[in-house]
């Protein structure tokens, strides 16, 4: 084999979507207005968070590292996304497709981790409330944050390095919407089985290993919700896990279906799919859940907005 092909492109050619200008067009505003409700959404809710002390809380600590993973994950995708859209060229550089690889894989990772934090949150919040305050102090919740962060990044810096060093064939089409870990291994012209094994050993470290810790503290929170008396006192305790239920039901489920088994993984088509879903529906849906089921949420909200119709009507008069 030449040294020709041994080496990686200079850019890379995204296949997208769709090759037809119309479908382009419609999917350029259709996913420009997510992308917008997707920041709008989750940079309000750390607003709301930093402005309301009652918000102050470990819980809430938590949902604002969640809301600024899925921020960033979004614009390491979309904005390139879009821009592919209206152009002709859909080329992207070498050192932009590794830059984007790093950080969707490195967010992906800290959103499952720091959903398994959230998962231990709760499940001190129910089962242990009288000590609630004195377990999840200041100290240890910025430890399990700065370990969610930490571990999704080193695990995307592994995945990255060994992605980068596969020798290259001439093909330079990757046939995906942004530089998918699965899809730029697809371009080696070496067998990847090695690759695959990796990807599927890591993302049960990471997947499945939080996902049993979530498992885990929800047996637990059920367990305690059932030995208490009072309708309402169950109903109250399920209302506080119900918003990060939904939410790690719809990061976990995509993930586990797309990365776990790659030999056995989806149409092209639907690692798209999918890839979209993670990239702009995700991150867009996530601060709606926990704004429309959350009293908490909801009642600094209406503060809030009182606040700021009080300050309008001061400033008209």
């Amino acid at each position: 084999m030449g040294t020709d092909n041994q080496t990686w492109a200079s850019d890379f050619i995204l296949l997208g979507l769709s090759s037809d200008w119309d479908a382009q067009v419609s999917l350029f505003v259709l996913f420009l207005v997510m992308y917008m409700v997707t920041m709008l959404g989750n940079c309000l809710i750390v607003l709301l968070i930093r402005l309301d002390s009652r918000l102050h809380t470990p819980m809430y600590f938590f949902l604002t590292n969640l809301s600024l993973v899925d921020v960033s994950y979004a614009t390491s995708i979309v904005p390139q996304l879009l821009a592919h859209f209206l152009a002709e060229h859909k080329a992207i550089s070498l050192q932009s497709c590794a830059a984007q690889l790093f950080f969707s894989l490195a967010l992906g990772g800290i959103e499952f981790v720091l959903l398994a934090v959230m998962a231990y949150d709760r499940y001190v919040a129910v089962c242990d409330p009288l000590r609630y305050s004195a377990i999840m102090h200041g100290a240890l919740c910025a430890k399990l944050a700065i370990t969610s962060w930490v571990s999704g990044s080193i695990n995307s810096l592994m995945h990255t390095t060994i992605t980068f060093q596969l020798p290259m064939c001439t093909n330079k089409f990757i046939d995906h919407i942004f530089c998918e870990i699965l899809a730029v291994i697809r371009l080696a012209c070496v067998d990847t089985s090695s690759n695959e094994v990796t990807i599927m050993v890591s993302s049960i470290v990471l997947l499945m290993t939080p996902l049993c810790l979530v498992l885990l503290s929800y047996i637990r929170i059920i367990s305690t919700i059932l030995k208490i008396q009072s309708r309402e006192g169950r109903r109250k305790a399920f209302h506080t896990c119900a918003s990060h239920l939904t939410v790690v039901a719809l990061c976990y489920g995509m993930a586990i279906f797309t990365y776990i088994q790659p030999h056995s993984s989806p149409s092209v088509l639907q690692e798209k799919l999918i890839s979209l879903f993670y990239a702009i529906l995700t991150p867009m849906l996530n601060p709606m859940i926990y704004s429309l089921r959350n009293k908490e949420v909801k009642g600094a909200w209406k503060k809030l907005l009182w606040k700021f119709s009080g300050l309008t009507s001061k400033l008209a008069t």
